[in-house]
């Protein structure tokens, strides 16, 4: 009888407290979805800036004579690593690896003075005409920007998951420099992780990406990043949902090539600093003239978009042979690129090197469903090589303004899932539950 006096006496006060509790909850909750929209904002801006000198750089090097051109990359990569040695403290090339590394462990800092050399070795290597992606640095500024964000906080905030920041600044870089917001959100969840997602961090991520994406697309256009050409779009039949697992399972084995050669790349880039940037110099150089003898255009060079841009989505009729070369030297170029110890993005990459092929397989199994399966194997090598199959699919519905693309897409990012194993182009990915 008297302990249940004393309970009812008690649950008030213990009312009080969780009452006040969920209210505080919901405050720094709210809060935090303010601090996540400035990050995004934040990143927005800082990834226009950064997209706007790399791409002004980059059609001077297109623009200026041919021994120079040719050249660019080789250049590109010496100085990016005097910026990594002198400004950076000897830090690493990495970028998207950084970001993961950062997820999966509290104890491991974004540092600013690593922020800035990282960007602007970036920006050299990739002005110059290196083979690798924007969306690395965009995906690791961002969250070098959360990450010290959340750092700056007051104490109730630190005390709160330490990535809450970190993947809205990633979210908010890759939605920016890819105009796709969806697609940043989901990546920058589904990366950290093989087969499955970070899923706490939703809405800061959300609400990153859509505020990073509107800064961004403000100060350049709404124009999808990708676009047909003159090719016409038109849905997919029923025979295509079967092209698509053909696509997917093809696409599969190309990407577990593709990260084996990447590894070897990034082993590679260890290795002495002379050495290797000779080594990588001249093999960009050979390879900017075969693919300028090959199709007249030097598509050896830039991220790739110009592989999209100026020949698969322009020209109605490939040889199969020239398929296969220019998927060897985009694959080449990048690998060489990583391996004289340029800074970029493989994301990128991956997606040429799936357009490529999916273009291949149109040719041999579609003739006159090209830019179908130019997609679909966009979606199924991205999906595979970084074992991002929602965002795989999301971005290819995003980047070429058709959405109709979705379920053939997720038809071959799962079979590109399925065949691809326990692959992956990062080592820093984590299996469900080992954090």
């Amino acid at each position: 009888m008297w302990r249940r006096r004393m309970m009812r006496a008690l649950r008030p006060e213990s009312f009080e407290v969780r009452r006040d509790e969920l209210r505080e909850l919901v405050r720094r909750s709210r809060e935090m979805v303010l601090l996540a929209a400035i990050t995004g904002v934040l990143t927005g801006l800082g990834v226009r800036g950064f997209e706007w000198v790399v791409e002004e750089i980059f059609h001077a090097v297109l623009e200026a004579p041919l021994w120079v051109t040719a050249t660019a990359p080789a250049a590109g990569l010496v100085g990016s690593a005097i910026v990594l040695k002198f400004m950076g403290g000897g830090a690493s090339p990495s970028t998207s690896d950084e970001y993961l590394r950062a997820f999966h462990d509290p104890a491991y800092r974004l540092r600013p003075r690593h922020l800035a050399a990282r960007i602007s070795a970036s920006v050299l290597t990739l002005g110059s005409g290196g083979s690798l992606g924007l969306e690395g640095p965009s995906l690791y500024g961002g969250s070098a920007l959360g990450s010290l964000l959340q750092s700056k906080l007051p104490r109730p905030f630190r005390g709160s998951d330490h990535r809450t920041l970190l993947v809205a600044g990633a979210a908010a870089g890759v939605a920016a420099i890819f105009k796709a917001p969806a697609t940043g959100a989901i990546f920058a969840l589904e990366v950290p992780y093989r087969d499955d997602m970070a899923r706490r961090m939703l809405l800061p991520a959300l609400v990153a990406s859509a505020s990073g994406y509107l800064t961004f697309v403000t100060l350049s256009s709404t124009t999808p990043l990708l676009s047909f050409g003159t090719f016409s779009v038109q849905g997919f039949e029923l025979i295509d949902l079967f092209g698509a697992v053909v696509v997917g399972a093809t696409c599969a084995i190309g990407a577990r090539f593709f990260a084996k050669v990447m590894r070897i790349a990034k082993g590679f880039s260890l290795r002495a600093l002379p050495f290797r940037l000779v080594f990588a110099s001249l093999s960009l150089t050979c390879l900017f003239f075969i693919s300028r003898e090959l199709t007249g255009m030097p598509l050896s060079m830039g991220s790739g978009y110009e592989v999209f841009r100026e020949w698969l989505f322009v020209e109605s009729d490939i040889a199969i042979w020239l398929l296969v070369a220019m998927f060897l030297i985009r694959c080449s170029a990048s690998a060489f690129t990583v391996a004289g110890g340029g800074v970029g993005g493989v994301f990128v990459p991956l997606v040429v090197a799936g357009g490529i092929t999916g273009r291949g397989i149109a040719e041999v199994l579609h003739d006159g469903r090209e830019q179908l399966y130019t997609g679909l194997g966009v979606a199924a090598f991205l999906g595979a090589g970084y074992r991002v199959p929602l965002a795989a699919v999301m971005f290819v519905a995003e980047t070429t303004g058709t959405p109709g693309f979705i379920v053939p897409a997720l038809f071959a990012a799962v079979a590109a899932e399925l065949v691809m194993g326990e692959q992956s182009i990062t080592a820093y990915q984590r299996r469900p539950g080992t954090d």
